[in-house]
């Protein structure tokens, strides 16, 4: 079968990988030169397979009011003439009652348990270098409040498979020494040894040079898609501007691309782009200014992971920002609140980087078989999740397009 994937972000390259890998003609298309070069670029770098709790959870709705009156809120909220954006934040609203937020993280907390042995199975057959270490996460919490609510969700977590622990704010400092800056301030931890981290660049850029040397692969980069041609319910030729592509089968994977490319067929999807931000900050090794584990101020909801030779920070939610250029004063915020907390790190050399995540409102991904067309398949909206995920994305679709058995559950993703 000819499958053209279209995006070449870290889910687009491992989708077209894994069903190269199963026999299938790929070509792979993107309007940039390069792969990894929009969302999947300087993400947090947190493969973090135990917590991934959706954004909309029982506990957002009320921080919201309070969120918004704060100039240094981690969420910030532009409200934009487009009923798009409207529709996705009432949906996003609904899916934060308590029975839904639930049944979404265990849901999520299947397929990041596939991702994660879907990777480890890759990279025993795959060279990739990506800076990937297996050093464990914490979650640093400065309120005793909301570490005894992290209690409760540890011991439901517990019940999925995840190993975790709650630490008290001595026993964090002992674990992680580079958390002393917060002195008063941190109340406690929990902590999963099993997490890990890398680059999410470098390890979809690898990736890729892999997927070029395979003899069933053709890589047009540098062309943009401009329309899908439909022909009764199949998609016959992906349109670009360097010509069409007739094929079997199309893979969206380009993430808030997508609406525009499935909308002229009759069907919206619910994406919408959240915008992060990202520092990177050169560290030399033996430098002991930033943590070695990787880190999640949970009530800054700023992240940190060490990759190789550099330390990535990243942080914020914004809701109606039209693109992804980076906002000085949001830049200047994060440095201040990353000081206040490892105040001996130079963040002179800090790179600043802003991408649009492609989010749904449950949090969950669309993976499968579109409603438009028998053969136009998705692979998106993983939001901030996208490395993480996308593996276990990858080979849930694959096994999708295949025809073989499900390594788990596909419905809870259906588009």
């Amino acid at each position: 079968m000819k499958v053209c994937v279209i995006g070449a972000g870290v889910t687009g390259v491992t989708s077209a990988y894994f069903l190269a890998r199963q026999g299938h003609d790929v070509v792979l298309v993107d309007s940039r030169a390069r792969p990894a070069t929009v969302s999947s670029y300087a993400n947090g770098g947190q493969l973090s397979y135990s917590y991934v709790a959706p954004l909309a959870g029982p506990g957002v709705l009320p921080s919201v009011p309070g969120w918004l009156l704060r100039s240094d809120s981690p969420l910030r909220f532009r409200p934009r003439l487009d009923p798009h954006q409207w529709f996705w934040c009432l949906q996003f609203a609904l899916a934060c009652r308590a029975s839904v937020a639930q049944a979404s993280t265990a849901q999520l907390q299947s397929l990041s348990y596939l991702s994660r042995d879907v990777l480890h199975r890759l990279l025993e057959e795959e060279n990739l270098d990506f800076g990937h270490v297996r050093n464990g996460k914490l979650i640093a919490y400065r309120s005793p409040e909301l570490l005894e609510k992290a209690r409760r969700l540890v011991d439901y977590q517990a019940a999925l498979g995840a190993e975790q622990r709650v630490l008290s704010a001595a026993e964090t400092v002992a674990l992680e020494p580079a958390l002393s800056g917060l002195g008063a301030n941190l109340a406690g931890a929990v902590y999963t040894p099993s997490e890990e981290a890398g680059d999410c660049r470098q390890f979809t850029e690898g990736l890729f040079r892999r997927l070029k040397d395979l003899g069933n692969v053709e890589c047009r980069m540098a062309t943009p898609v401009q329309s899908l041609r439909r022909e009764g319910r199949k998609v016959v030729a992906v349109e670009t501007a360097n010509g069409d592509i007739p094929v079997d089968a199309v893979v969206l994977a380009a993430g808030v691309a997508s609406r525009s490319l499935i909308k002229p067929l009759g069907r919206d999807l619910p994406l919408y782009p959240l915008k992060g931000y990202s520092l990177s900050v050169p560290m030399e090794p033996g430098n002991d200014t930033a943590p070695e584990i990787s880190v999640t101020d949970y009530e800054r909801r700023i992240v940190y992971a060490r990759i190789g030779r550099v330390l990535r920070i990243a942080a914020m939610v914004d809701i109606g920002s039209p693109n992804a250029d980076i906002d000085p004063a949001r830049i200047a915020l994060l440095k201040r609140q990353v000081r206040e907390a490892f105040p001996q790190l130079d963040l002179t050399q800090a790179v600043p980087w802003a991408g649009q995540r492609p989010a749904t409102p449950t949090g969950k991904p669309l993976i499968g078989e579109s409603r438009v067309a028998d053969n136009l398949w998705l692979n998106l909206g993983q939001g901030a999740l996208g490395f993480t995920l996308a593996c276990g994305s990858a080979a849930l679709l694959t096994a999708q397009m295949s025809g073989l058995e499900l390594p788990i559950d596909a419905m809870p993703f259906r588009p």
